[in-house]
């Protein structure tokens, strides 16, 4: 992510760990927790980043909301506006005098687009494999995929989160985690796969691919067969899943979840129709549907497509 030079500097000069703040920096903190925990929380049961890394990073990377960033473009993770990027963008001197950075008509648009951003890379694939409550996993993952070049980034995020207890909202946000006992099904699955962890997204659960996933070892980890697993996920045949692939246990629904109401989704480099209707737990011929698509059309980086209506 393109963090701009002043949070690269503010970043610097922050924390290792967190020295006591004033009473005015603690209020700032305290209210910003206060403000956006549930917008983090939702975002952890909809993309499975623990609430306490998206907290920890917004309160970094905002300067707890009250960076120009945050004010003026509703940026609280420091985006920038390049090429992919067809909406409003802010000037702003950074690593040069007119850099853009995008420009949101809500913090929730900042945040949904932050989630997507680690979601949609496979830099930051390994990290959906985690325990849903090792945040200090995460952090040490983030610095290590080369999300920031401060060399106590990672740290710093430990430290906030412990400092404020932003851990106890990660809690129950991976809920759906798989505790049945291996069988002679499931004692054929790598070690890995057989903790792998459980999310629900629109109402249908799913987990991410792990290297070495096949249909075969997800029908036996799951009791779903294989040929109903590819059916759920729109899948043809011959096709195997690769690391990082969302796969869900159960149909996904018609529509997008309500909260998602007139959401538009930015079109990332990388992406493809079935992999942001994997995203949002929606069938494919819906977001076609939906924006006059169809199996023969290409879509292009930037492009925005309707998610619900």
């Amino acid at each position: 992510m393109h963090l701009s030079r002043f949070l690269k500097l503010f970043l610097s000069a922050f924390l290792f760990v967190i020295t006591p703040l004033g009473a005015t920096a603690q209020d700032a903190y305290e209210r910003y927790i206060n403000q956006y925990h549930t917008m983090a929380v939702d975002q952890m049961r909809r993309h499975g980043i623990p609430a306490s890394i998206t907290l920890a990073q917004g309160l970094l990377e905002s300067g707890a909301g009250q960076s120009r960033l945050a004010r003026e473009a509703n940026n609280h993770f420091g985006i920038k506006a390049d090429s992919r990027w067809t909406g409003r963008y802010l000037v702003m001197a950074d690593d040069r005098p007119d850099d853009r950075f995008r420009v949101y008509r809500n913090v929730a648009e900042s945040y949904e687009d932050h989630s997507l951003f680690l979601c949609s890379s496979r830099r930051y694939a390994g990290l959906f494999s985690l325990s849903p409550t090792d945040y200090r996993g995460w952090a040490r993952g983030l610095k290590a995929a080369g999300y920031a070049t401060n060399p106590r980034y990672a740290e710093s995020l430990i430290s906030i989160i412990e400092r404020y207890s932003l851990h106890r909202y990660d809690v129950g946000g991976k809920a759906f985690i798989h505790s049945a006992r291996p069988t002679e099904r499931t004692e054929a699955v790598s070690s890995s796969a057989s903790s792998r962890q459980l999310y629900k997204c629109n109402g249908a659960i799913y987990t991410v691919a792990l290297p070495g996933d096949t249909w075969r070892s997800l029908s036996k980890w799951s009791g779903v067969s294989r040929r109903r697993l590819r059916r759920y996920n729109e899948m043809p045949k011959g096709v195997e899943p690769t690391a990082g692939d969302i796969i869900y246990f159960e149909k996904k629904r018609s529509k997008a979840a309500r909260a998602l109401r007139h959401h538009v989704h930015t079109v990332q480099t990388g992406e493809s129709l079935h992999t942001i209707a994997q995203r949002y737990g929606i069938r494919l011929k819906t977001l076609q549907r939906l924006n006059g698509l169809d199996d023969t059309t290409a879509i292009t980086v930037g492009q925005r497509l309707i998610i619900r209506r």
